[in-house]
């Protein structure tokens, strides 16, 4: 695949890719919202990708259900935290070598109903996976030899998608598989170190996904940033909004 990174004289959208290192999950939920508000950016079709792992938090998803929270708060404690989160997909635990993946891109400016929207980011985590020599099956778990490596959780607000994909590569596996029992299917969790059966880098994993992203969601340049001017003031804002 070409290397398309910062092609300052095509007029193509696009994909801003903003490498946030560790972040705290209410500041990148409200950091989306931010984005999502700014109603100039969507003018001329980029993409605005959030890239960044998270402390340890557990969320609830609109497939988990009133029973899959009590059973998280049993499971991880009162020390871990809990949000329900308005998008798809069930209960999941995030922390240090999970890579969260926030896509935030207008269907709307594109033309795509939330399926096709689904179907391409599908498309980048399997590319990305392939790319690193792993298989998974076309289906919602990205379930390789060893288990479900990846999951899609996805906010729609006014034609805007948030929210997006969640990969193991390399985090503690205990709390994850004890928490398995959240997800409304029975598929066991897994990571790319497991199913490689060798270290996996997350800078190499992040790299890869970028490219990937870019491609499926029809981007033909990307640049990258470390960091968000809007991240500080998402840090000190008040409550999060999220869309249904």
């Amino acid at each position: 695949m070409p290397n398309r990174l910062s092609d300052e004289t095509t007029s193509a959208p696009a994909l801003q890719a903003y490498l946030l290192g560790t972040v705290g999950f209410d500041a990148c939920q409200e950091l989306q919202c931010r984005l999502i508000s700014a109603p100039q950016i969507w003018g001329d079709g980029q993409v605005h990708l959030l890239v960044c792992e998270h402390p340890p938090i557990l969320t609830v998803g609109r497939s988990s259900g009133v029973d899959a929270w009590h059973l998280a708060t049993l499971l991880g404690g009162p020390r871990l935290e809990r949000r329900w989160v308005k998008r798809g997909g069930g209960c999941l635990l995030h922390g240090p070598g999970q890579l969260a993946v926030y896509p935030v891109v207008s269907l709307r400016w594109r033309g795509w109903t939330v399926g096709e929207y689904l179907r391409r980011l599908a498309t980048a985590v399997r590319g990305t996976f392939e790319q690193l020599g792993i298989k998974t099956e076309d289906d919602s778990t990205f379930s390789g030899r060893t288990g479900s490596l990846a999951a899609l959780g996805v906010t729609v607000q006014n034609g805007i998608a948030s929210n997006g994909a969640f990969i193991n590569v390399s985090p503690p596996m205990g709390l994850l598989r004890s928490l398995q029992g959240c997800s409304p299917q029975a598929t066991r969790i897994s990571c790319l170190v497991a199913e490689r059966q060798r270290p996996v880098k997350m800078t190499s994993v992040r790299a890869e996904l970028v490219r990937q992203v870019a491609d499926a969601l029809g981007c033909d340049h990307y640049h990258l940033h470390t960091g968000h001017p809007l991240l500080k003031r998402a840090r000190q804002s008040g409550p999060i909004c999220q869309g249904s």
